[in-house]
Parts: C-alpha cells; structure tokens; sequence
C-alpha cells in the first residue's frame, strides 16, 4: 500500500480534497469532504471523550487564534521559533538546511556549492487588525494552542477551584509557515491540534511524563492502530525545544517511514514564570502543605488530529483478494469511528413501497443518535456494497421483496461479509450492540 492510494481513495470517496482545486489548488491545504469531516469528528470527539470527559481531573478550554505579540515575546516564540533557511543560487528553490540529506546539494536541481548560508526563519503568521497595516495593530496567528491556555491559568483555576494535579485540555487550529510541506495531510501550514497542559507539582513532573506517554499509546491503539507500528523517540538534548526539559514524541510508521503524530513535553514551569513576569499577574496556586504559592510544571501531550486521522485511514486500509479473483478495498474501521454507522438499501431504487420502507427504517435508526445512518437508493447492491467498503460503513442493510412479507431484512457485515436476516423490530437494538 502506497501513499498515493490513500490520497486517490481520499478524493474518490470524499475524504480529503485539495484546497481551491478549481483555481489549480493552493498548496498545503486542504478540505474535508462529506465523509472525511466525519472520521476526523471522531477522531477528535474520542480524544475529547478519553482525554477530558471521562477524567476528574481535565477541564476544556477554547482560546483565541488571534493574539498580542505581548504573548509571543514572553513565550519566547519571537526569538526562538525559528527553521533555517537556505536558498538555491540556482535554482531559487528554499530548503530547510536540517532537513537535506546533502547539505552541499540543492534536492530541487541538484547543484553542488550553490547553497546560500542559513538563516533563521520564523515560522510564526503575522497580520494585522484595524484598518491600518502599522506596528501597534500587529498580531500574530497562534503556532500552537498552549499559549491560551497558559494565559488563562489563573482565571481556571479561581474559577473552577482546581488545584494541581489537573489539566485544561483544547483542541483547535495553529498555523505555522513551514518551509518544507508535503506527505498529504501530514505537514501543512494549518492544521488541528488536540492538546493538554497538565499542571502537577514540581518534583511530580517526570513521573506524570512517563504516564501521560503510556496513556496516550494506549488511545492510539483503541482507535485500532497496531502497536507494532508505533514508537517513542525521545529528543536529543540539541533537538529540545527552548521551553523543554523533556520531550518524546509518538510515531507511526507511515508509508514513507515514521513519522511523529504526538508530542509530549515536560515544558517545567517555563511558561507560566515568563508570563508572570512579562504580564506582571501572578499565575501560581497556593500549596497548603507548605504555605507557599507556587508555580507548578506542566506536562504536554499534544496531538496532531489531522496526522491522528491519517495514521488512522492508513491502518485501516486494506485490499483484499476475492474468491472471484477481483479485488475489494476496505476500511477496516474501529465502528465508533466509522463516518457511517449503517447504510440502509432498498434492493430497486424505484419501487416506491421498499424506498419507503427503508426510509423509515433509516429514520428509526438515526433517531438513536448513534452517528450518520444513510440512506444507499443507487438500485445497485453490490456496487453499493463496495462503496460503503472503501468508507469503512460496518454494516449495510438491506431492504427487499422478503421484507415487505415477513419484516424483516439483511444485514451485512463489513469485515466478514457474512449476511444475517433479522426482523425489522431487531435492527435497532442490533445496530446499538454492535457499536456499544
């Protein structure tokens, strides 16, 4: 399986389209298309689900895009979030010179010595709010969530009474202008992160690193990747970023190799001390054992949704061999992840009393909110079948003649393609097993 074909199966089926495609595409973006917003809803409602809701100790926040330079200078993201830059004399072709395999050869056109020295490039959006394009109404698009929820740490925690341990989780868009893009989705200039600040006491943080790592392995593998297929890569002192003291990163093995789908840091107290003293408030909490205010460390998990949905498409992709000797694509999707719960088929698209009865039965089983029921009128069963297959729908039930005499109707399992007949007072409460 090949990168190619998940992008081909992105665009027939609906997944994932290029950005502005009609005026030749704009590079990096990218929009989700009607089956696509749905895995990646998901995605990101399962995160939210495993990582805020079921917890006792994670809150939710959602911050600004737009923000002050104020935030930036203090994070220290003006001076440090940098990418260096080299150029070809050649060419004109811009590289990242941490990323070429031959640091005397340009990749675009392969000139040797026609490299320019590096400079540092910061990778940070700047525009501009009013009607005046002037220094004092810059403001800067956010390169990761985290600022905002720093910012607000004072007003969580009087308003909600929360003490350390506990954590403000978010997920939202960032926006970074990298040099290099590419491999589809997996780097853009915009993109969705899930993340969380865990807030602990100092002296606690390298426990709690260790344990938000396993953690989040494990949500991997409930959305059904294969253990086998990820791995930890802790940084190397020189890799750290300036707020870290520890990072390790999650990733899968893509296609092309492996690539990192989560990050998580012990970013110490950093933050939270260089707000303090740019902003002049005080972000600290009040531990009772000592009777002291204190600034707590802070662990990050943060994940990637859009390379989360990507790891995820491509576990799931397989081609199978068929006894007739033709090929079936399928995606084996985890079913509360599946962007279609069930597709209910009426056997002729014109026959008006089957239509209508898979109408109602369609209805009956959207209204237990279990996720998207559609209704498959294309009066062609085993191509809807196919179709339904390459989107991961689990099961597929259809509505004929038989039902019309005796109620009841076939369902179709995705994996197994195995075919049972139940009644029709029987499909709700076998569509809620089946994904409970």
């Amino acid at each position: 399986m090949t990168l190619d074909e998940v992008v081909a199966l992105c665009k027939r089926r609906g997944f994932v389209f290029q950005s502005a495609e009609i005026y030749g595409g704009f590079r990096s973006t990218y929009d989700y298309g009607p089956i696509g917003v749905l895995l990646l809803r998901a995605v990101k409602d399962q995160w939210w689900r495993s990582m805020v809701q079921l917890r006792h100790d994670v809150v939710g926040l959602d911050a600004s895009i737009l923000s002050p330079p104020a935030i930036w200078e203090a994070s220290g993201h003006l001076d440090n979030f940098t990418d260096p830059l080299v150029d070809c004399r050649d060419c004109g072709a811009r590289h990242r010179q941490d990323r070429l395999d031959n640091p005397e050869v340009c990749p675009a056109c392969g000139a040797r010595g026609e490299l320019t020295e590096a400079r540092q490039f910061n990778l940070m959006f700047k525009t501009h709010v009013g009607p005046v394009e002037e220094g004092a109404a810059a403001v800067y698009l956010r390169p990761e969530t985290a600022q905002g929820i720093f910012v607000n740490f004072q007003n969580v925690v009087n308003s909600s009474r929360l003490k350390p341990p506990f954590g403000i989780g978010q997920i939202g868009k960032a926006f970074r202008n990298e040099i290099t893009t590419g491999n589809f989705i997996f780097r853009t200039r915009e993109f969705e992160m899930m993340e969380i600040e865990y807030f602990v006491k100092p002296g606690e943080d390298e426990e709690s690193h260790q344990k938000w790592i396993s953690d989040c392995l494990a949500w991997y593998t409930d959305l059904g990747v294969d253990p086998n297929r990820l791995r930890v890569r802790n940084h190397t002192g020189e890799e750290l970023s300036h707020y870290a003291k520890a990072t390790a990163d999650i990733e899968y093995q893509f296609p092309w190799g492996w690539g990192e789908i989560q990050g998580t840091a012990n970013r110490t107290n950093f933050d939270l001390s260089a707000h303090s003293g740019s902003s002049g408030q005080s972000l600290s909490y009040f531990d009772e054992q000592s009777g002291e205010h204190k600034v707590p460390y802070v662990i990050e998990p943060a994940a990637g949704v859009d390379r989360g949905f990507l790891a995820v498409l491509n576990e799931a992709y397989k081609v199978e061999k068929l006894e007739d000797g033709k090929d079936r694509t399928v995606l084996s999707l985890k079913p509360h992840l599946s962007p279609i719960k069930a597709a209910v088929i009426p056997l002729k698209k014109n026959n008006e009393e089957l239509v209508l009865a898979a109408k109602n039965l369609k209805d009956e089983l959207q209204s237990l909110s279990l996720g998207r029921v559609l209704l498959e009128n294309s009066g062609n069963i085993g191509k809807s079948y196919r179709r339904h297959d390459e989107v991961g729908t689990p099961l597929c039930i259809t509505v004929d003649f038989q039902t019309l005499e005796d109620q009841t109707v076939t369902i179709r399992n995705r994996d197994s393609m195995d075919q049972e007949r139940v009644h029709l007072e029987e499909a709700s409460p076998y569509l809620q097993e089946y994904l409970r």
